[in-house]
């Protein structure tokens, strides 16, 4: 079973910035709700063709996210075929074995599981995910020392491994489904590329 997927992923929670979950630390309002998306630039998974598709998770943790379980809702990109989705949901479940593996394993509970379309983009500094009558999520790069961005790597909850992260903040958050309801913005966000492949 040999798969690998490259590309680029963000997300964005109700913690102020810069989240001290990354940090192994407590949320800041006590628990925290994140919108993580990942647009596959190029993947397969053996024969299986995943490049230009995109995933996302809403993320509910009632508590510290290193020792509570998440509630979990899983968005698979509408166009995927049926092999695609089968595949896709294989690797980000955890099944494939690799990094979302072990980000399964914080998992408790998953609400749902729903197939839609998910748009992708990014501008710059600039990322955002739209799921119709679901999700709107933009976040843009925090200005640091001489304008640069501001980066953060070696975080010990990480979404990238091997990637430093762009800080940057929420122009907005907006969520509603499986009975949560997030309207926020100027809180956390973080995007960076990502890179997944089965364990050899």
């Amino acid at each position: 079973m040999t798969w690998s997927l490259k590309g680029t992923y963000f997300e964005s929670c109700n913690c102020n910035v810069a989240c001290p979950c990354l940090f192994l630390s407590p949320p800041t309002e006590g628990e925290c709700n994140a919108l993580v998306g990942w647009h596959i630039e190029k993947g397969d998974d053996e024969s299986v063709d995943l490049s230009g598709l995109n995933v996302a998770l809403a993320v509910h943790s009632p508590g510290h996210m290193a020792t509570t379980q998440w509630n979990v809702a899983v968005y698979i990109d509408e166009r995927a075929t049926e092999a695609q989705n089968a595949s896709l949901m294989k690797i980000f479940g955890g099944q494939g074995g690799g990094h979302p593996a072990r980000l399964a394993t914080h998992i408790g509970k998953i609400l749902g599981v729903k197939s839609v379309p998910i748009d992708y983009s990014i501008n710059g500094g600039n990322h955002a995910l739209k799921i119709p009558d679901i999700a709107d999520v933009e976040i843009t790069q925090m200005a640091g020392q001489g304008d640069g961005p501001v980066t953060i790597s070696g975080h010990p909850l990480c979404i990238a491994p091997g990637f430093a992260a762009t800080a940057a903040k929420s122009d907005k958050l907006v969520y509603n489904d499986h009975g949560m309801a997030w309207d926020l913005s100027e809180k956390t966000g973080v995007f960076s590329p990502f890179a997944y492949q089965s364990e050899q």
